[in-house]
């Protein structure tokens, strides 16, 4: 629904209360559990302030030294909650703080005029779950963005990876009936609410996330890889993300063994960069992947990059011959589109947000699967003709130039809007 048509009465948004408990938009993405949700949160939370309207993020605070309140740019602030100790509380962990986050994210608001906050919008069904609760107390809606779903996540296990316990599970279920509205970031996550949580499809609206096209861009390849000091003739196969099974990193390492074995005279060119840290169920072994290099016998190959600043990660994505999304799952991959505006293309796995972000043999590949092998495969087509690289990347800008977090803020909107009516209607009812 678009506007505020005849016979509605316009809705003003004026403050935003969001919540992302378990991770801070204050975070380095690529760590952790640090990725595309914190880029979506800050994002989003700029642009709407950008509009004019004031947004206050909670998040749990994981550091002593932390103010109480950071502004993260006019109009944005964000707000550490002390639940639990500040370190060495693992994700699995935190649903036991949710009572003390909660009561002192009611406690914040407390301290102002009744009707602060117009919208609450959670992130993860952590936040969810405090999310309702205000939503009760408030009588504000509540927008939910899943990000991830323990029952997809579930279908699509890693080898020897964990399963999502059974307590998350019912928690999504609870949060699903609870939220006034649900973003989904495809139509397959819309799909995969309506499906496996039996979302109302009327409260499932779909909203893209979007890209940076202003930080990334096309940029020269040899100057980018002139200032990360990498050779002017090799071929730089990426992976950017967070290091864990979900992530499938692994499968670039397979994939680069399997073409050098195929072409040993590419070796002295191949360069396997992994930009990341351990997350997740790799932090039980954060040394498997270089362990992993070494048992293939291509430890000389790939150069392990702790995260890095969006400048330079602009540098890695430019200086890549072609970026490796070999995911599980991912309810988006946001990796791809900012691989792709700067004009690399990406070579994914045709599951979830990727068969949206990537458009197959335009943009790039999407492999189905994920054997080494099919990989493979497809980095020699694109490394053994230059002019394909150059189609591909000129299809990769196109395909991004068709996100943008200011569009993502105007569908946000209008979902925000939406929650609001349909919360004055249930209330007159």
């Amino acid at each position: 629904m678009s506007g505020d048509g005849f016979g509605v009465q316009p809705v003003v948004l004026r403050r935003l209360a969001m919540i992302s408990l378990h991770t801070s938009p204050l975070e380095q993405p690529g760590t952790g559990d640090a990725g595309g949700m914190n880029v979506y949160v800050t994002e989003v939370a700029r642009q709407l302030a950008g509009r004019g309207i004031e947004v206050d993020i909670f998040t749990r605070a994981t550091d002593s030294q932390l103010p109480a309140l950071v502004p993260l740019t006019a109009g944005v602030n964000v707000r550490h909650i002390v639940a639990g100790p500040f370190e060495g509380l693992a994700k699995d962990e935190l649903p036991g703080q949710l009572c003390v986050f909660a009561r002192e994210v009611l406690r914040t608001e407390a301290q102002y005029d009744v009707g602060h906050y117009d919208v609450v919008h959670s992130h993860y069904w952590l936040s969810g779950q405090v999310g309702a609760l205000a939503r009760d107390r408030w009588g504000v809606p509540l927008v939910h963005s899943m990000h991830t779903m323990a029952k997809v996540k579930n279908n699509l296990l890693a080898e020897g990876d964990a399963p999502e316990p059974q307590a998350r599970v019912i928690g999504e279920e609870q949060v699903v009936a609870a939220a006034d509205m649900l973003i989904a970031n495809t139509d397959d996550e819309a799909k995969d609410l309506i499906n496996c949580y039996d979302a109302d499809p009327a409260r499932v609206e779909v909203v893209h996330p979007g890209v940076d096209l202003n930080a990334f861009r096309p940029t020269s390849m040899a100057a980018a890889r002139a200032r990360l000091g990498l050779r002017q003739d090799a071929e730089v196969l990426l992976f950017v993300g967070r290091i864990q099974p979900l992530k499938a990193p692994d499968v670039l390492l397979r994939a680069a063994a399997d073409l050098v074995a195929r072409d040993p005279a590419l070796r002295p060119r191949l360069v396997v960069a992994v930009v990341g840290g351990p997350s997740g169920t790799g932090l039980e072994h954060p040394s498997a992947l270089v362990e992993l290099a070494g048992s293939l016998g291509i430890a000389d190959l790939v150069k392990f990059v702790p995260p890095v600043r969006r400048d330079e990660l602009v540098d890695w994505y430019a200086a890549a011959t072609l970026v490796c999304v070999p995911s599980y799952n991912e309810s988006f991959g946001l990796v791809a589109v900012e691989a792709q505006a700067v004009g690399t293309p990406v070579v994914a796995a045709a599951v979830g947000g990727l068969t949206t972000a990537v458009a197959d043999r335009h943009s790039g590949y999407l492999v189905e699967g994920h054997d080494p092998a099919d990989y493979a495969r497809v980095f020699a087509r694109i490394i053994d003709a230059p002019a394909l690289r150059a189609e591909l990347s000129a299809g990769a800008v196109a395909q991004a130039s068709a996100f943008s977090w200011e569009r993502t803020a105007d569908a946000t909107l209008e979902v925000y809007r939406r929650a609001v009516r349909w919360m004055s209607a249930e209330s007159v009812r």
